[in-house]
This record gives structure tokens, C-alpha cells and sequence, in this order.
């Protein structure tokens, strides 16, 4: 139990990777307000399954690519549980296209979601963990894609690529705080999105393909979470840890295959 006594605000919190963060924060000891844009099935089972676990739990809805209604979560949050020790934020919006035909408007949409919300979300927060004092925990959800330019995804790229630098000069200025800002970057993971985009069946075949030999699930985010918002994590600020399985080291990994029994089965000098 970790984070015992300890509060986060997770944001976009009722599917995939936010939802995967809740339910290990809470594993972890951590009492959670959850956001997303309004009540749903999702939150209202994702809030039962955080009272399963003994832990506290609160709906803090609106929408968080909006400046006005990420402070009013803010708000409601310290309201709630009367501070906020970790933030994860988490919210994200994507279209993919061809660069030369892409929506300028989705371009514009897409760095609003993903990058400037978390600006905005990342300032409430840390101005409430600087009043209140005694430091704090602030996890952006980044992706792979800020490091490796991925055809068809320019909006998206720039925008988790300007999330990174975000976060680590916010690490640079709160430092003197006691407040560690890191990122967590990623990689190919099983959630609703990215079913819609590439199909079940898409995800079942390719799983095993990849470095580790399955797709990533949203407990391995959410655990990563876990050790950056802990005391485990007291000396990291600053930096991104890559949670992929692999998979940016695709083109790096030999065939065990194509080489001689000898060289696949003994270690490089």
C-alpha cells in the first residue's frame, strides 16, 4: 500500500489507460476523484470497483480540454478529499490523416486535447500543491509517438512531443516545491480506442507479434503510475519512462531465427 493516505485526480479516468491508473492507485492505498466528461455506466462501475477495494472515491465530471471546467475539477476534487497529492493527466483526443489532406481544425482540436489541456490541468493542480505545501506527484500520459514520427499522425506527434518538453520544464520550475513531474510514454496498448481504430480482431493477431509477445494492458500503465507517484520514486523528476514492452526496439532485435543455433543461444561478450 504505497500511496495509503495519499489522494490523486486522475483525468479522462473511465476507459482504458485512465481507467487502468484508477484501479492501481487505489490497489496502491490512494483514495481517487475520478474526471470525465459526465456520468456514464463506465464511471459509475469504475467508482464501485474502487469501493470494492476499500478505498474512496469521488465523480469530479467536466471537461478537461476547457480551462474554466479544469479548475472547477480542481475545485471539486480538494472539495472532496480536501487536498490533492498526485495528478495523472490523462486526456487525449486524436484523428488520423494524410499530412497533405489533414483537417486543420483536428490539427488545432488535437494539440488542444492533449497538449493544452494537460498545461492547463498541470497549472491548477501544482498552483493548489504549492499553497497547500509539502510537495506532490504530477504524471503526464505520453506516448511513443513524441519520440518516433509515425506516418498518418503528425497532430498527434507534435502534440505528445510538446507534452514531454512541458512536462520537464514544469519539473525544472517546481523542483525548489518538492513537486516531481514525469511522463510515462506508452507504447501499443489494448484499450476501447484503439480497438475502434484497428479492430478486435487486428489486436488479437498482432499481440503476439510484438517484442514481449502480447499487447500491453492498461495495469501496466497504471502500475507505472504507481511507482512514480510513490516515494519509490523520490529522486525521479524530469524524465519519461517508456512502458512498451519493447516495441520501439522492434528494428533493433535480431531474428532468433534467421541465426545459427550457437550465436542465438549463447550472450554477446
Amino acid at each position: 500500500m504505497k500511496l495509503l493516505g495519499r489522494t490523486a485526480l486522475v483525468t479522462g479516468a473511465a476507459r482504458g489507460i485512465g481507467r487502468g491508473c484508477v484501479l492501481e492507485l487505489a490497489k496502491a492505498g490512494a483514495d481517487v476523484a475520478i474526471n470525465d466528461r459526465q456520468p456514464s455506466d463506465e464511471t459509475a462501475s469504475l467508482l464501485a470497483e474502487i469501493a470494492a477495494l476499500g478505498r474512496r472515491a469521488v465523480l469530479v465530471e467536466g471537461d478537461a480540454f476547457d480551462r474554466a471546467a479544469c479548475e472547477d475539477i480542481v475545485r471539486r476534487a480538494v472539495a472532496a478529499f480536501g487536498r490533492i497529492d498526485i495528478l495523472v493527466s490523462n486526456p487525449a483526443f486524436s484523428g488520423r490523416g494524410d499530412f497533405l489532406e489533414y483537417d486543420p481544425d483536428i490539427f488545432e482540436q488535437t494539440l488542444r486535447g492533449t497538449l493544452t489541456a494537460g498545461f492547463h490541468m498541470g497549472q491548477f493542480v501544482a498552483r493548489h500543491m504549492v499553497e497547500r505545501g509539502g510537495g506532490g506527484k504530477i504524471v503526464f500520459i505520453s506516448s511513443v509517438h513524441s519520440r518516433r514520427p509515425y506516418a498518418r499522425a503528425v497532430a498527434y506527434n507534435a502534440a505528445k512531443a510538446g507534452l514531454n518538453h512541458m512536462a520537464f520544464t514544469m519539473a525544472a520550475e517546481l523542483i525548489s516545491h518538492r513537486i516531481n513531474v514525469n511522463v510515462i510514454e506508452p507504447g501499443w496498448i489494448d484499450t476501447p480506442g484503439e480497438q475502434a481504430t484497428f479492430g478486435r480482431e487486428a489486436i488479437v493477431a498482432e499481440g503476439p507479434k510484438l517484442p514481449w509477445g502480447r499487447i500491453g494492458q492498461p495495469a501496466d500503465i497504471g502500475r507505472a503510475a504507481v511507482f512514480l507517484c510513490s516515494d519509490d520514486a523520490d529522486y525521479i523528476t524530469g524524465t519519461s519512462l517508456v512502458v512498451d514492452g519493447g516495441y520501439c526496439l522492434r528494428d533493433s532485435i535480431a531474428n532468433p531465427s534467421s541465426l545459427p543455433n550457437s550465436a542465438s543461444q549463447k550472450p554477446h561478450p
